[in-house]
């Protein structure tokens, strides 16, 4: 039996016999990119009740460390904010996140409102990384899904 390797879109493990991933249809790279690091990552900006240009130095710091370990997503709890409007850390966050992906520098981005297995982008996130089924069962405004 051949041994199985990952594939670098969605994760799923596949038969080195394949030539294309069963689960999303991408491709084999001919060399692997995953280094075998975590999958993914739970980071929690809100512990500790730090500042936003506190929260914002972590929120460097993990994607750094994430990208170093080879993680495929990290899972940013920034919290909602205590006024029912949103907190200032989850707008600066996502206002951070979003500059980064507009700039190349990550892959993809959902926001926790959006992350349901009833929406596209849900059922997307899914089928690219079935090991976050627990963090996509209901929207969270508090949660944000980076993708590296």
């Amino acid at each position: 039996m051949a041994a199985a390797e990952l594939c670098e879109v969605c994760g799923n493990e596949l038969d080195n016999a394949v030539a294309c991933c069963p689960f999303c249809g991408v491709k084999r790279a001919a060399t692997p990119r995953r280094t075998g690091g975590p999958q993914y990552r739970v980071v929690n900006l809100e512990k500790g009740l730090p500042l936003v240009h506190q929260a914002l130095l972590r929120l460097q710091q993990e994607i750094e460390s994430a990208r170093r370990q080879g993680c495929r997503v990290l899972v940013l709890i920034h919290g909602y904010g205590s006024s029912g409007k949103g907190g200032a850390i989850k707008k600066e966050v996502r206002r951070q996140l979003m500059y980064m992906l507009d700039s190349h520098q990550l892959n993809d981005v959902l926001p926790g409102e959006e992350i349901d297995q009833r929406t596209g982008r849900g059922r997307q996130f899914l089928r690219r990384f079935p090991f976050l089924a627990a963090y996509l069962r209901q929207a969270n405004p508090g949660v944000t899904l980076v993708v590296f």
